[in-house]
């Protein structure tokens, strides 16, 4: 099973996400969990998350890029699900040798992502925090798949992105594996 952990504050008004979402949810053998609207008041079951995480074989984070990072409740699901004991130290292997797929956008094109661009580093220069994070877990980080210009791509190329990621999942679902499952509240 794949689990797919998508924090965006402001879906309704996101095209890319929205259309990431739109994408996964036809795919067999995965859970998305919409952070947002499971814990608007940011009180995260913490138990609820750890039993989604432990059917899944691979793990995705998706979201917008919120200041080189992760949204604010994407942050705060880190501190509070991937706990000392369950995720990392002593005993703490539940994670260990599941993959890890992070899911970005990004507002700026790839020229903003260069030395002479906007942001002034390449984008590979933010990868290293969310790595880390899978990595300190036990997990296998897989490449990025990055979305640029979320709020430029035509649709064409969003669609083709979308399509993109649903077929890179492809190795981890299961044959025979049920539709999506969207948690809401």
């Amino acid at each position: 099973m794949i689990c797919v952990i998508h924090a965006h504050p402001y879906l309704s008004r996101s095209r890319a996400n929205r259309a990431l979402a739109d994408a996964l949810r036809a795919a067999p053998g995965l859970e998305l969990r919409a952070l947002y609207d499971l814990y608007p008041d940011f009180d995260i079951d913490v138990d609820a998350e750890q039993r989604a995480l432990a059917q899944a074989r691979l793990v995705v984070w998706m979201h917008p890029i919120y200041w080189y990072s992760v949204p604010a409740l994407m942050k705060h699901w880190f501190d509070k699900v991937l706990a000392y004991g369950w995720a990392y130290g002593e005993g703490g292997t539940a994670l260990a040798g599941k993959h890890c797929l992070w899911v970005p956008t990004t507002g700026g094109n790839e020229e903003a992502y260069t030395p002479t661009g906007m942001h002034a580093h390449p984008f590979a220069s933010f990868v290293p925090a969310l790595e880390q994070t899978a990595r300190f877990c036990g997990m296998q980080w897989e490449p990025p798949h990055v979305l640029h210009g979320a709020g430029t791509i035509d649709e064409r190329a969003l669609a083709a992105h979308a399509a993109a990621l649903v077929e890179r999942l492809a190795p981890w679902r299961e044959a025979g594996a049920p539709a999506l499952t969207e948690l809401q509240p």
